[in-house]
């Protein structure tokens, strides 16, 4: 199997975090059943190819996303208590109740920089979203659980049209406030550039917000996800969110297309110099298999690559 010849950039961060979300966000979207062990399997392979976070699933009513319905079996086969944190996403307090009742370590809530997003994907306003999270977030702080937050629509909203930046760090920052460790800035419908990237970035840092409290999550929708990744990396960021095979999508967002391939960043990073602890060849062929079940080619570039013939 080939691999990237090695090119160190020393003003680029040594080392950098992929928090995986193939199996929750991945997943999320697909209209057939996906088989209880096999989500299971998905989640095992990608911990045992290194990735350091695999986010497993959502604890969102089954009502708004069926393919989830699962999510409180597939947290109890799950050593919660291990190496690999298994973050799961809950959209309110009801879902943080099933989660607290699981077990959990790490949830993720995930919130709209926009007003029709709120609409559409929480059911709330814009401002409200915030008083349905600040209750999520305080009760998992208290019972020890760390909170992660999303941020969606940070360049572009399908109905409302680019985002601006400041209206961007300001939902941003409230939901850092609340005590969310980290936050993962979404380019939900994939229409960010990297001079677009870098702006937002400098905006946050201007507000008093570290790019270490920072995680971006690029969508390839105009194939622009690697650049986007490496203006980030530029600006010192080193978190990176990604999904094996390039899987996912937003089912509230139809223009929101596949994620940010994790095979894909992977390559680019081992090009790079850039340490991240994920087994590339082990990946891939998780992905292809994961394709297989779906019954479609992996939307990877990479995985195709390393696993033609």
């Amino acid at each position: 199997m080939s691999l990237p010849a090695v090119h160190r950039d020393a003003s680029l961060p040594d080392r950098v975090t992929i928090y995986e979300v193939g199996a929750r966000d991945g997943l999320q979207n697909e209209s057939g059943v996906i088989p209880l062990e096999t989500k299971l399997e998905l989640v095992q392979r990608l911990t045992a190819a290194g990735l350091p976070i695999v986010e497993a699933t959502s604890f969102v009513h089954p009502k708004w996303v069926p393919q989830l319905a699962d999510a409180g079996d597939l947290v109890a086969r799950l050593d919660l208590h291990g190496a690999t944190p298994y973050p799961v996403l809950v959209p309110n307090e009801r879902g943080l109740d099933r989660a607290l009742d699981a077990g959990v370590t790490h949830v993720a809530i995930f919130g709209s920089a926009t007003e029709t997003f709120a609409q559409k994907n929480l059911n709330s306003t814009y401002e409200a979203q915030f008083a349905m999270f600040e209750p999520v977030v305080r009760r998992a702080l208290e019972a020890g659980v760390q909170v992660r937050a999303y941020l969606s629509m940070c360049f572009g909203d399908p109905w409302e049209g680019e985002v601006a930046i400041d209206r961007v760090v300001a939902a941003g920052k409230r939901l850092l406030d609340m005590g969310a460790y980290e936050l993962s800035l979404g380019d939900t419908i994939g229409v960010g550039t990297a001079h677009h990237v870098e702006a937002l970035l400098d905006a946050f840092t201007a507000a008093g917000v570290a790019t270490d409290r920072l995680a971006m999550h690029f969508h390839d929708t105009y194939g622009q996800a690697l650049t986007n990744t490496y203006a980030a990396l530029r600006k010192g960021v080193t978190t990176f969110d990604a999904s094996a095979g390039g899987l996912g999508g937003c089912p509230y967002a139809k223009s929101a297309t596949g994620n940010l391939a994790t095979e894909d960043l992977v390559w680019m990073l081992d090009g790079l110099g850039i340490a991240h602890g994920v087994d590339l060849p082990a990946l891939a062929q998780t992905s292809a298999w994961i394709a297989q079940h779906l019954g479609r080619p992996s939307p990877s570039a990479v995985v195709r690559a390393l696993t033609a013939g």
